[in-house]
């Protein structure tokens, strides 16, 4: 057996993935890692493979080979809902929260207790769960809107109160799908600094493609093309690689 050097544990790690929809490989033996309290970005032109590498982590999509290990545990052989269980959260690009609910309500009814039919029958408001919804509608801007209709948010409140109702499951790994798409500047602002918060204690996988946002997050940015990593490493290095400048202006 060897000694010494012990290999580095990821929070995330993709290897060797692989997934094919009638011959044509949207991803393309990709690996990728990712650590503890990092917020890493991918981007890359339309087509290029983003959402179905969240799709293969998250379990929607099955992958045709490759492994996905997440706090060393196999997610490729896991349903959906399992791998929820892990500790994975994934928001969609459009918000889905309850319109005709309150923002109180529908950070409620994601707390995790909530989760099963017998949770849900047996569900009381005590003030663990009272206290968990306050803390996380002031960590998405929503403190003083906790008795509002969803339906009366604007467009970014939406996005941050679905961002809520994962943060409220306290996942270990939060995965978001073109959060500021729509947003205005401002609310953009706010949004790089809720993610820059939240990662006191977990990591983040945003697809983007709001340049100016990404650098205000990314602590590594990997770069997708064809369903394979073009480029991968900081903003600064990514921004100046020929290939990706080559891809993107390409375009």
């Amino acid at each position: 057996m060897l000694v010494g050097h012990q290999p580095k544990e990821f929070l995330l790690a993709v290897e060797a993935l692989t997934v094919s929809f009638d011959g044509f490989k949207a991803v393309n033996d990709l690996s990728l890692y990712v650590d503890e309290n990092e917020i890493r970005v991918i981007i890359g032109p339309n087509g290029a493979g983003k959402t179905t590498v969240l799709d293969l982590i998250c379990g929607k999509t099955k992958a045709t080979s490759g492994s996905i290990q997440f706090r060393g545990k196999e997610l490729t052989r896991m349903k959906e809902n399992e791998i929820v269980k892990t500790g994975v959260g994934r928001k969609f690009q459009n918000p889905s929260i309850y319109d005709d609910l309150t923002v109180f309500e529908n950070l409620e009814i994601s707390y995790p207790r909530g989760r099963s039919v017998f949770g849900a029958l047996t569900f009381t408001r005590d003030a663990a769960v009272r206290d968990r919804v306050h803390e996380v509608a002031e960590m998405i801007f929503l403190k003083d809107r906790l008795n509002v209709n969803a339906d009366l948010l604007s467009h970014g409140q939406k996005q941050w109160l679905e961002i809520g109702m994962l943060l409220i499951q306290d996942p270990d790994l939060l995965m978001l799908d073109e959060p500021v798409a729509g947003m205005s500047v401002s609310e953009r602002a706010k949004t790089a600094e809720l993610l820059n918060r939240i990662i006191k204690n977990r990591s983040v996988l945003v697809i983007e493609h709001d340049m100016k946002f990404v650098e205000d997050i990314a602590h590594k940015v990997t770069v997708l093309h064809q369903g394979q990593i073009l480029s991968e490493g900081t903003m600064e290095k990514v921004k100046n690689d020929p290939k990706v400048v080559e891809v993107y202006l390409g375009h």
